[in-house]
C-alpha cells in the first residue's frame, strides 16, 4: 500500500522540518501581535460554491456524508474566515489580527510545488480599511521568509493594485461583465508566450501591454513601496502590474511571492477583499479585509534549495528530535530508583529516554548518542550516587541521587537552556 497521489507521509525528520517551519510562522505573527485561531477541515460545499462559482467543485475533495450533507475538504481558510467574522465579530475589538496554520486539500494535477494536501499559514486583518494595514500584512509576510534566513537576493514582493486595472478598463468602456476575463488574462501573461496573451486580449492588447512596458504606476503603489522602506523592507519589493491574483473577490492591493531565480511557484499570495465578507453573509455583515496564505510545499523547496538555509533546516531538523538526557541503567537492581527520578526529570520539562529493557552499558550510552542526548545519567554501582557524564565533553562526576534534579538544573542553566 503507498500513499494517495499527492499526498505524504512525514518521518519523524520530515516532521522535524514541519515543526520548524510552523514555529517560525507563530514566533513573527505573535512578534506583529497576530492571534492564533482555526477552523473545521469540513465545510458546506456551499460556503466554497458561494464564494468562487459552481467551477471550484471540480477542485474539491467534496462528498454526501452520512447525514446528506453535501461537504468538502477545506481548500483554502478565507471563506471560513469570513464566514467565523461574519458570526462572531460583535465579540471583538477591531481591527482583528488573527493567523491560522492548518492542513489543506485540493483535488487538482499534482506537480512541483502543488500537492493535493498541504499546510498553510494564513494570516489576515479584518476591520481596518487604512493603507497602513496593507504595509503592515506585507511587512509581516517578508519577516516570516527573513526569520529563515532568506534575504532580498533570495525572494521578492511582487506588489499591484487591482484597483488600478478596473480603472483602467472603465477607461476602455470595457462592459463590467467582461472585466473578470481580461483580469484572468492578466493574470496568466507572464506564464505564456506574449503572442498568445496579445491573441486573446484582441483590441486591448495595445493598451494592456502598453501599461506592461511602462511598468504602470499607480499613487497607492508608490505609498505601499514608500511605506515598506521607512522600515528598511523596500528592497525586497518590485511593483509588477501583471499581478492581479486569479481570485475575483480581490478589491485591491494585490502580491505574491517568488524566488529571485524564478525556478519555483509562487511561495505565497494575497492582497484586499474588501467585499467578501459582505458577500457571504448576504450583507449581513461588512467590513474591509486583507490576507495572506504561505504553503509549506514551495517554502520547503526554496530552504532546501539554499545552502544557508538549508543547513539552518537540518540544524532545526536534528534539535527538534534531539533528547536532554538519557538514563543508562548499568544495574537492574537499580533500575525502580532510575524510573523514579526519571519521572520527577521529565516533570521539570526534560526531554528523557531510557532503556525499556536490560541492555550492554556499552549499547545504552550509543543510543544516549545516536539521541543526541547532552548528557547521560548511569545508575550502577555506585547508587545513592549517580554518575552523570557530559557526552559533549566526555567529562564525568559523581552526584548523590538527591541531588540529581539540581544538578541536572545547573548543567542546562550554564550550558543553556533546555
Amino acid at each position: 500500500m503507498q500513499t494517495l497521489p499527492g499526498f505524504r507521509d512525514f518521518l519523524p525528520e520530515d516532521c522535524g522540518a514541519r515543526n520548524y517551519a510552523f514555529a517560525q510562522w507563530r514566533k513573527i505573527a505573535r512578534r506583529y501581535a497576530f492571534l492564533e485561531w482555526d477552523g473545521p477541515v469540513l465545510e458546506p460545499t456551499e460556503l466554497y460554491r458561494k464564494k468562487s462559482g459552481a467551477e471550484i467543485v471540480d477542485q474539491l475533495f467534496n462528498f454526501t456524508d452520512k447525514g446528506d450533507r453535501e461537504v468538502s475538504m477545506r481548500p483554502e481558510l478565507t471563506p471560513t474566515l469570513a464566514r467565523v467574522v461574519a458570526a462572531h465579530e460583535r465579540a471583538f475589538k477591531k481591527p482583528l489580527k488573527w493567523f491560522s496554520i492548518g492542513q489543506f486539500f485540493r483535488y487538482e494535477k499534482q506537480q512541483r510545488g502543488r500537492l493535493r494536501e498541504h499546510y498553510q499559514l494564513n494570516c489576515d486583518i479584518i476591520g481596518e480599511s487604512d493603507f497602513a494595514a496593507d504595509i503592515e500584512l506585507i511587512a509581516l509576510c517578508i519577516d516570516i521568509l527573513r526569520s529563515f534566513g532568506l534575504t532580498e537576493q533570495d525572494f521578492v514582493v511582487r506588489i499591484s493594485d487591482r484597483e488600478f486595472w478596473t480603472d483602467f478598463l472603465q477607461q476602455q468602456k470595457l462592459p463590467t461583465e467582461q472585466w473578470e476575463e481580461v483580469l484572468q488574462i492578466i493574470d496568466k501573461s507572464g506564464r505564456e508566450p506574449r503572442e498568445k496573451t496579445e491573441e486573446k486580449l484582441g483590441k486591448l492588447a495595445s493598451p494592456i501591454f502598453s501599461v506592461f512596458d511602462k511598468g504602470g504606476r499607480s499613487g497607492k503603489l508608490d505609498r505601499l513601496v514608500d511605506g515598506l522602506g521607512a522600515r528598511g523592507l523596500a528592497g525586497f519589493v518590485d511593483v509588477d502590474v501583471k499581478i492581479v491574483r486569479g481570485l475575483a473577490y480581490y478589491t485591491g492591493t494585490v502580491f505574491e511571492v517568488f524566488d529571485r531565480a524564478g525556478k519555483l511557484r509562487a511561495i505565497a499570495g494575497g492582497g484586499r477583499y474588501d467585499n467578501l465578507i459582505a458577500q457571504l453573509s448576504d450583507g449581513a455583515v461588512s467590513m474591509p479585509a486583507l490576507g495572506f496564505a504561505m504553503g509549506d510545499v514551495v517554502l520547503g523547496e526554496l530552504l532546501r534549495e539554499r545552502p544557508a538555509t538549508r543547513d539552518k533546516l537540518k540544524a532545526a531538523m536534528e534539535e527538534q528530535n534531539k533528547i536532554d538526557i538519557y538514563i543508562v541503567i548499568a544495574k537492574e537492581q537499580h533500575r525502580a530508583d532510575a524510573l523514579e527520578q526519571l519521572q520527577g526529570l521529565r516533570d521539570a520539562g526534560y526531554r528523557v529516554d531510557y532503556p525499556l529493557t536490560a541492555e550492554k552499558v556499552a549499547k545504552q550510552f550509543q543510543n544516549a548518542e545516536n539521541a543526541g542526548a547532552r548528557i547521560a545519567l548511569l545508575y550502577g554501582d555506585e547508587w545513592p550516587q549517580v554518575k552523570v557524564k557530559n557526552l559533549g565533553t566526555r567529562e564525568e562526576s559523581l552526584i548523590a541521587g538527591e541531588a540529581v534534579l539540581d544538578s541536572v538544573a545547573k548543567f542546562f542553566t550554564v550550558s543553556g537552556s533546555v
